[in-house]
């Protein structure tokens, strides 16, 4: 079984070919960064535009690097959402087109998913298994059952944990992408330099909130000089600030299943902020506190890409679940309404 992945739901083009044996076959992601850079953020327009230009480029170099061609592949999976509807819907036809042409199924993947299964591929978990999705827009805690049955425990109430580094990024005069120049500039500061709230720290569910953190940052800030130190300082402290948030929040999800005398088997981490260090370091003494192992992609698979919408094809696939080519495009497309039915 080979599977060709699309990803285009925010600004990376991604295509994926990857078997049934969890061996990767290709990985290409086109990076669309220089473009957003001196926005500070992704503007869909531009978004929508690069992935056109790129799309009919990666695909056969997707195939170059796997050594197959179109006949040697099962079916193919994109995103179809969640994200921004420009980008998806770029993937979507392209997917919908290749699967037409050439015959082939056509399998409709939630980006969500694709991010919820990774760590199956990567380190063969099986279900259940507590995830955390931590990314630029989602910020949630799950429980996920079985491929289509999920399980939202808490979500964030406001911004989403990767938004707040890229925002908090942007005061401190970083640039973009800001989750990896915060962990950077946090590596030479103090992580009680300054003492930025634990928004939800001890209340009762598993929600999350970053707005008023974000706004602390702003109030410090006002009026201090941008210091190579400070910024330093106030990195570390950020990011000790999110990891005891997220940390919290994960015992209160393991306190809950508990409860309700719910197993699992990992603590899995997906989503672009997994790949930050320090917080994974957190998460994996939570998972060793509640007796079972943590699991995440490597960085590079925990940020947006075509093996992690190939994989969740594969899921889908062997459980006989494709999709018509009427199957829309959605800018949402909440991870729990995803059913493994076709």
């Amino acid at each position: 079984m080979l599977i060709l992945g699309l990803e285009t739901s925010c600004d990376d083009t991604g295509v994926g070919i990857v078997d049934a044996r969890r061996e990767i076959r290709a990985d290409i992601v086109a990076s669309q960064l220089a473009a957003h850079r001196p926005y500070g953020g992704v503007v869909p327009e531009i978004a929508a535009r690069a992935h056109l230009e790129v799309i009919e480029e990666v695909v056969p170099s997707a195939l170059q690097q796997a050594g197959i061609g179109f006949s040697d592949l099962s079916a193919i999976a994109a995103t179809t959402g969640p994200g921004l509807i420009g980008g998806v819907m770029v993937g979507a036809m392209m997917g919908k087109a290749i699967a037409a042409v050439r015959r082939l199924p056509f399998i409709s993947v939630n980006h969500l998913e694709a991010h919820a299964l990774t760590a199956r591929l990567t380190h063969d978990v099986a279900f259940p298994y507590l995830l955390l999705l931590a990314s630029g827009g989602h910020c949630q805690l799950l429980l996920v059952k079985g491929v289509g049955a999920y399980r939202l425990l808490g979500r964030t109430i406001d911004d989403a944990v990767g938004e707040c580094f890229d925002k908090c990024a942007k005061m401190l005069g970083l640039g973009y992408p800001g989750g990896p120049l915060i962990e950077q500039a946090a590596q030479k500061g103090t992580p009680k330099a300054f003492a930025l709230p634990r928004p939800m720290l001890g209340r009762k569910g598993c929600d999350f909130s970053f707005s008023g953190l974000k706004t602390a940052v702003r109030t410090l800030i006002a009026g201090r000089e941008l210091s190579p130190a400070f910024v330093a300082d106030m990195a570390a402290s950020l990011q000790a600030a999110i990891a005891d948030s997220i940390a919290d929040r994960a015992r209160h999800a393991f306190a809950l299943l508990e409860t309700e005398g719910v197993g699992v088997t990992a603590f899995v981490a997906g989503g672009g902020v997994a790949a930050n260090q320090t917080l994974c370091a957190r998460l994996t003494a939570i998972a060793s506190e509640n007796n079972v192992v943590f699991a995440a992609p490597a960085p590079r698979l925990c940020t947006d890409n075509g093996v992690m919408v190939a994989w969740a094809g594969v899921e889908r696939f062997r459980l006989g679940l494709v999709d018509g080519f009427d199957v829309p495009a959605r800018p949402r497309w909440p991870l729990e309404e995803t059913g493994a039915v076709s």
